[in-house]
């Protein structure tokens, strides 16, 4: 479930590399790749305190199925930011990201969380060009990516077998 709790190394499983990097090995890794993708809606942003420590976690549904994916005070706020509506004074980074985006004429158009290993998930942002329409795909973390995706209001997609599995925890 979580993306944040890795260590400053990373993951304690050397094994297998995560998944942003080309692996053909695992099959589980493929059926989630190659599972339907399945619009949600995020339902809100919450913290929760488990033994003196306060965890932030986005909530994204596709209406009968839930997946709460943990991320940082800093990417919880930035997304509640624009779920309440508010601007700070200055841009913060997902503003900056935006905006440079915005000025490369290279708008967001959808982002997808494709992928979940060693409890971590990961996802994508798709850009396309203003002009052409060429499509730009780039690795991202799930909380990034949500924290663009309301800025840009663009539509966020899991796979359907990462929505299954969260229903089975």
């Amino acid at each position: 479930m979580s993306e944040e709790n890795e260590g400053p190394e990373g993951s304690d499983n050397l094994e297998e590399p995560p998944a942003f990097f080309p692996y053909d090995g695992n099959r589980a890794r493929e059926e989630i790749n190659s599972s339907e993708l399945v619009e949600v809606q995020i339902e809100g942003v919450f913290a929760a305190e488990s033994n003196n420590k306060l965890s932030h976690f986005v909530l994204v549904s596709d209406g009968e199925r839930k997946l709460p994916i943990i991320i940082g005070p800093f990417e919880a706020r930035s997304i509640q930011l624009i779920m309440d509506n508010d601007r700070p004074d200055r841009p913060i980074t997902h503003d900056l990201l935006k905006n440079i985006l915005d000025r490369l004429e290279y708008p967001l158009d959808r982002v997808v969380i494709d992928d979940f290993w060693n409890t971590v998930y990961y996802a994508k942002l798709y850009l396309k060009k203003g002009g052409d329409g060429e499509e730009v795909e780039i690795d991202a973390r799930p909380s990034d990516a949500i924290a663009l995706a309301v800025r840009f209001e663009a539509p966020i997609y899991v796979a359907d077998a990462i929505l299954e599995s969260a229903m089975d925890e």
